[in-house]
């Protein structure tokens, strides 16, 4: 069974370390100690605070779009670079940025401009997972 780091764990969730600190002092996170007494929390504790944090942390209030995609982003648009056709529009979502290419039409019918906030909705079955 894995264990993380304070330090790993936080840059698993998008935090810092301090932030890991006061979880798991407040019993919001569970840890434990390794062989040589580093506060360390376990993979499989790790994945259902990640997935628990994760399932409101970047809900936008009023954003319950019915839709079939399950993994949405919220997110502040930092690029679009446009041509005659197509754009290419860049999204932070937290710690993670979202690359879309759509139509030109679509960047101006939607008002999309860096500075605006959006949600990135991804559905896709060609998604690729590494183990590092």
């Amino acid at each position: 069974m894995p264990s993380y780091s304070m330090g790993q764990a936080a840059r698993l969730l998008g935090v810092s370390s301090e932030t890991v600190r006061r979880w798991a002092d407040a019993g919001r996170l569970a840890m434990t100690r390794d062989g040589a007494g580093r506060r360390v929390v376990e993979g499989v504790a790790l994945a259902r605070f990640a997935h628990e944090r994760g399932a409101g942390l970047y809900a936008v209030p009023g954003d319950e779009v019915p839709t079939s995609v399950r993994n949405s982003f919220t997110g502040i648009v930092t690029g679009v670079r446009t041509d005659e056709v197509a754009a290419r529009v860049e999204v932070q979502c937290g710690p993670h940025r979202v690359v879309s290419l759509v139509t030109r039409e679509a960047v101006e019918e939607l008002g999309l401009e860096v500075g605006v906030l959006v949600t990135a909705r991804v559905k896709s079955t060609g998604v690729h997972v590494d183990v590092p």
